[in-house]
Order: C-alpha cells, then structure tokens, then sequence
C-alpha cells in the first residue's frame, strides 16, 4: 500500500517559486524582513529584479573589464572566501602579489638592480592607489621642508582640468591644493608649459594622465619632465611626478613601447594602473608602483603581528578579496607580453572601425586621437536640431550604453559622446553599433524640425514665467531641455505603442 502526504503550506521547497506565495508578496526595500523565506525565492526575487540592470558587455562608458576566461572565473570563484590582509595564513596568495608589482614594475621599467625587489602594493582600484600615492609625495614633502625650517601648512598638487575624481578627492580628503590647468577649445589634455608655471615651492607633485578619461589622449610626460627638471634645476627645489596611467599603463606598453612616459623619466617617483581596466581583470584590483624605497617613507608603512607573524601594510582599507590578485597574476603569465600585445592591437583597431564608419556618415567631428586609449570620442558637426544626450539615450533601446557628457571648465560647451573599446567588443559588434547610431539619427531626423530649438524656447518660457528673477546657467537649461526631450520621446513611444 503506497502512502502519500499532503504537503503543508511551509513545505515550499517541492513547488515551483513562482507557485509560492513569496511572488504575490513584496518583500521590505529599507528594513530587514521578519521571517526567513526560501533560499529558491530569495534567489529568483533577486536575480528578476537584476535582468533591469544593463548589459555589462554593452555598457561602452566603462573602462572595466567585463569577460574573463573561465578558467580564471573558477580560480576567483574558489578564492573568493580568502581574506588578502591575512598574509600569514595565505602567504601564496601573497606571493602572488609581490610577483605581480615585480612584474609590473619591470613593465614600467622601475631602474631595479640584479635581484632587488620592486615597491609597490595591491589596491582596490586606481582611485586607492592614487591617495597612497598622493599621501607619499605629502609626507615626503612635509619632511623636507620640516627639515628647511619652513612652513608646511598648505601642500598643492598640478593636475589638468581633465583628471578623474579621485583627484579631487584626495585634495579634499587630505587638505591639498588642487591647482588645475584649465582646458581649452581642441586642446582636452593638460599643457605641460601651463602646468610647470603653476609649479611653487609648495607643490607637492606634478600628475600627468596617460590616458584622458574624456578622449584617450597621453598627456606628454616627457615633455613635462623635461621642462621640471630645468625648473627644479632653477628654484633648487625637487618637485617629482607622478603619473596616472589607470588605464594607459596596460596599454602603452605594449601598443607604444618607444614612448618614455614611465620611470625611464628621473622626476617620475609613482605610477599607479588599474589590473580591472586594461589589466583585464573583473572590478576591484589597482597596482601602485614606486621607483625605489626612498620615495615611499617608512612612517607610512604599518606593521601588524596579531594575525600570526610580522605583516608591513600600506593601504586605505584592511581586509579584502583575493580573488581580483590571483586573477590579475592568471592574466599576467597566462597572456604574457604577446598576448596583452595581441589584445591592445586588436582594441586599436576596433577602434578605428567605428572611428570610420562614423566619419563616413558625415554627422560627426571626432575628438579623440589615434594615439592613445582604444576609444572613440566624438561630437555632432551640426547639433542645432538634435543633441548627442538625446543620441545617447535613444541608443538605449538597442541595448547599448554610450555616455553623452560636457567638457571641463573653459572648455564646457563642447558636448561629446565615448564608446571605450574593450577585449570582448568585437568588429561585428563595432559595425554593429554603426548601423544602430545610423538609425537613431534617422529617427531624430524623422521628428518635429528643430524640436531641440523648440524645448529651449519652452523651457526658458517656463523659467521666465515662474522664476522671473532667477536667471537660470546653461547646465540648468541644458538638463531641462534634456529631461523634456525624454518625456517626448516616452510620450513617442506610447503612441506608437511600443512596449
């Protein structure tokens, strides 16, 4: 005689999630929800409310890498519960990253003798190394001139109007000066001239990009060395650089080795890179690199013994992952010089394919530059009728993400759009992305003449109209034209009854 039960209303594990009553309820967005519910629902409630993400293969505004080999996905999966701070109980772990800082900084060619061991620590990101980097020039610096007898109050780094945030924060962090050199109409880059001028006794460091985040451009490194060493050579001072190449540094290299940016240059002291960029690893791995153990103090360096033996630690944060060093050590012997080689080139010349076949459609002036970063940036010739935000988000709908932004200052009016080309995008996917941009700008040619023109004249109806005193800035209007483009075009689509 067979027996058989009937299954209780808590006995969810037997039925299908979406026959649960856990797909009828929402669950609490702010508070921890009282009961526990099934591993089976907790797991699909998630993972549905994650297909509204985007496509990280078509998000083009990112410089991280977004595919790996699978075999290198398995080495991250089963480190992913290694704790990196816990170098007397995982000392291969550790191994791995000293031999990565030795193996990048031989790519930076750091002047290292027979045997000695290069300077440098793993990070979180470029935005990391770059503070341990700016915190060695600042305490350097106050040592210097504590020893001179002479006020260090009131430290200042040069940088371009182009560098990314984390500059800014740094400055703002750790009570720095920030004195940019301001861009101009074509010139996106810091001028090295510009910047040697702004040089004091007070600057701490001079930062050079290899690799603009808004058009790819190497800043000239050499030129800036060149021109700071007359002037130290002048003033007796020491001023030093440091170079940002979070995401050349894994590019020059190999696509432009006779290009002297790294510490073949005297006054070049640090550089820092991101592994997740170029380096070709998942999110979370940057490098910071010394030239040498006197441009790192030793004040900085803390050593801690509670985890098991004497640990030196140089960093921001304390435990982490090991899983972005073992990947980015994978990467590093796996690909070798030829293989980083082979992928920059071919970076490049995807590159080049959608550069072309945008120029071909007679639409767009191209703002970034051949030698550089595998990117496209690039701007509408005429955008009297239609913007590159209005580009931007109607390439949304093919899938691809394509950040639409405005220059910095003295430089703002110029608007551009950036596609970043990575190892996973392909020449079918760049000839892809050419005939989508095509048909957009179709689209926007098919709606009302000068519909922009028209949003600007409502727009600044409705400010004089409700705010007759406060004269709104072109950023402000800018958005606002922006946001009643895309409440014209949701309007658009729910007439043509697109779902």
């Amino acid at each position: 005689m067979v027996l058989s039960k009937t299954a209780s209303n808590t006995d969810v594990s037997i039925h299908s999630t979406f026959a649960s009553r856990y797909v009828c309820n929402s669950l609490p967005r702010f508070q921890m929800p009282e009961n526990s519910i099934p591993k089976e629902a907790a797991y699909q409630i998630i993972n549905d409310e994650l297909m509204l993400d985007g496509n990280p293969r078509l998000n083009l505004a990112s410089f991280v890498t977004t595919w790996m080999e699978p075999e290198c996905d398995k080495l991250i999966m089963d480190a992913i519960n290694k704790n990196y701070v816990d170098m007397d109980e995982y000392p291969v772990t550790t191994e791995l990253q000293n031999r990565c800082v030795n193996m990048i900084a031989h790519l930076f060619n750091a002047p290292l003798g027979e045997g000695e061991a290069a300077v440098g620590v793993g990070t979180v990101g470029s935005s990391e190394a770059i503070m341990l980097a700016g915190l060695a020039f600042k305490r350097r610096w106050q040592n210097k001139m504590k020893q001179l007898g002479k006020p260090f109050d009131k430290p200042n780094i040069v940088t371009g109007a182009n560098v990314q945030v984390c500059w800014e924060k740094f400055a703002r962090y750790f009570e720095v000066e920030l004195k940019e050199v301001k861009l101009s109409d074509g010139y996106y880059v810091m001028d090295p001239e510009k910047a040697v001028e702004m040089v004091d006794e007070n600057t701490i460091c001079v930062a050079a990009i290899l690799g603009s985040t808004l058009n790819g451009e190497f800043e000239d490194v050499k030129r800036l060395n060149d021109l700071l060493v007359e002037k130290n050579k002048h003033t007796g001072w020491d001023t030093p650089i440091h170079v940002d190449a979070a995401s050349g540094g894994f590019i020059a290299p190999f696509l432009y080795p006779e290009l002297e940016w790294d510490f073949r240059l005297p006054l070049v002291k640090s550089i820092n890179v991101s592994g997740h960029k170029y380096g070709l690893v998942y999110a979370g791995i940057g490098w910071a690199i010394w030239r040498s153990k006197e441009d790192l103090p030793e004040e900085l360096i803390f050593h801690i013994n509670y985890l098991g033996a004497d640990q030196p630690t140089f960093t921001l944060n304390f435990s982490k992952g090991s899983s972005q060093v073992i990947a980015q050590y994978y990467q590093l012997i796996r690909l070798g010089n030829e293989g980083y080689r082979n992928i920059m080139e071919n970076c490049q010349e995807n590159a080049m394919v959608l550069k072309e076949g945008l120029e071909k459609t007679g639409r767009f002036n191209i703002v970034s530059k051949d030698k550089g970063l595998p990117l496209v940036a690039f701007s509408l010739k005429d955008s009297s009728r239609h913007t590159e935000f209005e580009i931007s988000e109607m390439l949304r709908r093919f899938g691809w993400i394509v950040p639409a932004y405005t220059m910095p200052a003295d430089a703002q009016h110029v608007t551009v759009l950036r596609v970043v080309i990575r190892e996973d995008f392909s020449r079918t996917l760049a000839e892809r992305l050419v005939m989508d941009i095509e048909k957009v700008l179709h689209e926007l040619d098919t709606l009302p003449a000068r519909v922009t023109a028209k949003l600007t004249a409502v727009a600044v109806e409705e400010n004089n109209h409700h705010a007759p005193t406060v004269k709104k800035n072109v950023i402000e209007l800018q958005r606002e034209i922006t946001a009643a483009w895309r409440k014209f075009v949701a309007d658009k689509k729910r007439t043509n009854g697109v779902c």
